[in-house]
């Protein structure tokens, strides 16, 4: 689940920048535990602790961004690049007829680190607007389940 500590020395000597007071860097540092279901060198994706169905994932680059306007020009097509791939196994996954994909710049954006919600979606699931209740999973046993059908979506040579 953590990342090893040798990954946190990589970050640091690239120079990338970190926010050690921010809940997602600790995600990406190895200090706070997630449950990964893609990373490459810009960008993690994980399982949201609470989320609005099974399968909702977040998307973030590795360095500390507040919102997509912070976002670098260059990191653009490779964070865009992992939202689509990350959507794709999200659906196949999760066998869901769709997804959601959103993100909030500043106003109800709950950690100031910019992050990309795909949440799995089905016809007449009930949902409209976009006040959506959030439930955590029943149990850890449940949260790998949803984790290893969303890794195993992404083609070998994506992980």
């Amino acid at each position: 689940m953590c990342r090893p500590r040798g990954q946190v020395r990589a970050l640091h000597d690239r120079n990338q920048m970190i926010d050690t007071s921010c809940l997602f860097c600790k995600i990406v540092l190895g200090e706070i535990a997630a449950r990964v279901v893609f990373e490459d060198d810009n960008c993690v994706a994980f399982l949201d602790h609470r989320p609005v169905f099974p399968g909702h994932c977040l998307l973030i680059p590795k360095e500390h961004y507040e919102t997509l306007t912070d976002l670098p020009e260059e990191l653009i097509e490779p964070f865009f690049s992992n939202a689509q791939k990350l959507a794709r196994a999200v659906e196949q996954g999760m066998e869901a007829h769709g997804t959601f994909v959103a993100m909030n710049n500043r106003v109800s954006q709950s950690v100031p680190h910019l992050h990309l919600h795909v949440v799995p979606r089905r016809r007449k699931a009930g949902l409209r607007g976009f006040f959506w209740p959030r439930y955590p999973y029943q149990s850890e046993a449940e949260a790998e389940l949803v984790q290893k059908a969303i890794q195993a979506a992404f083609a070998p040579d994506e992980e």
